[in-house]
């Protein structure tokens, strides 16, 4: 379709490979949008769809002006339990998002609507479903100015520290809890654990260790079952490696007497940092070595020198040790769009949340009496 002056043309890309190919343009994209998590890279989202996708699924909404990729929706096609377009990347993404260029405000606006009016068409045959979004992100804007039935929920809460060295994060905490972490921190130097960013050339074997040690962390206790399949460790090894040449990514060894013990995964953004995962050898644990600790103060680093307006991102979850730092708490949202005519399938969305919230209060409770259903 020819373009009209500086009119944006709107395509949606629906093949693996061409999706592949937007590597360049994606990632100067990806740049030019403030708003943009390491989720949003083209290298997590089409190693994600090439070992999450499924064929004749794939939605990706495409905005041009003079030939410049301008805004993208990264979407798959759901069926179950009802039509659905929904984010790539979904379960293994802490923040979804779409990306739109920073222009001035009446250029970006134009973007953003031509995205919205190609979703206003892709919507009359499923709801559009963005789980997981930050606060402030560029979906809040369509979701303004959505003509048709929305929602707005809340979704997973999210803890966020201020970007400070390690030091400044201790004196946070109330006294006793200060002295107890600078004794922590002592300890660690005084064990001669050593930290090393691992080169981007050698992030792919890194990262096969630090899944290694990931499973040997969690032997004999629960594990999130996704982190040891052979499709999770495909994809991080392959979106890693690529990310970690953008600065998307860093990964992080700590070695003691010579052998690796640990290693970390770190998401970098202009706005954030955030430890995605990380595996820890038992033995640090034997030795009682806060291996948290040690975490947060290596991921407080990687935002040493940065702008101001950073944050230390704990990102989905609120486990106790997290909580100990004292950290804000920071709610993702899920924006639900849909039409008229698919108003009926928002309602059945809507039914669905209220549900499953149901049962997880029921199971809640159900724990916190000791698993007596009386």
């Amino acid at each position: 379709m020819p373009e009209s002056g500086c009119d944006p043309v709107v395509t949606v890309c629906t093949d693996t490979a061409e999706f592949g190919a937007l590597r360049e343009e994606w990632n100067r994209l990806h740049r030019a949008c403030a708003t943009a998590t390491p989720f949003q890279s083209h290298a997590w989202l089409h190693s994600w769809w090439l070992s999450y996708g499924r064929p004749g699924r794939l939605r990706v909404v495409l905005v041009r002006r003079e030939g410049r990729l301008v805004a993208a929706a990264p979407l798959m096609l759901r069926l179950r339990p009802f039509p659905a377009l929904t984010p790539l990347g979904t379960a293994i993404s802490d923040f979804s998002d779409i990306l739109v260029e920073d222009e001035p405000a009446g250029v970006r606006g134009r973007a953003v609507d031509a995205l919205g009016a190609a979703l206003w068409r892709l919507a009359g045959r499923a709801v559009i479903d963005f789980r997981e979004v930050r606060p402030g992100s560029t979906v809040e804007r369509l979701h303004d100015r959505w003509p048709g039935p929305r929602r707005r929920l809340d979704d997973s809460p999210c803890l966020e520290l201020p970007a400070l060295p390690m030091d400044d994060l201790v004196q946070r905490l109330p006294r006793p809890r200060a002295q107890r972490a600078r004794a922590k921190l002592r300890k660690l130097d005084a064990m001669g654990i050593e930290r090393r960013v691992v080169p981007s050339t050698e992030v792919g074997p890194s990262v096969r260790r630090l899944l290694d040690l990931h499973q040997l962390q969690w032997q004999e206790r629960k594990v999130t079952t996704e982190h040891v399949r052979p499709r999770f460790a495909e994809h991080l090894t392959r979106s890693v490696t690529a990310m970690a040449q953008t600065g998307d990514a860093v990964v992080t060894e700590f070695t003691l007497d010579g052998s690796v013990v640990a290693a970390d995964l770190t998401f970098l953004s202009p706005r954030l940092a955030g430890g995605y995962l990380y595996g820890a050898h038992p033995q640090l644990r034997e030795r009682k070595i806060d291996v948290a600790t040690m975490l947060l103060r290596s991921c407080a680093q990687h935002l040493q020198g940065g702008s101001g307006d950073k944050v230390l991102s704990l990102l989905r979850g609120t486990e106790p040790y997290k909580l100990h730092w004292r950290p804000e708490e920071r709610v993702n949202q899920r924006f639900v769009l849909a039409r008229r005519g698919t108003a009926p399938l928002l309602g059945a969305l809507l039914a669905d949340v209220r549900a499953r919230s149901l049962a997880k209060r029921v199971r809640r409770t159900w724990k916190e009496r000791g698993g007596d259903p009386a």
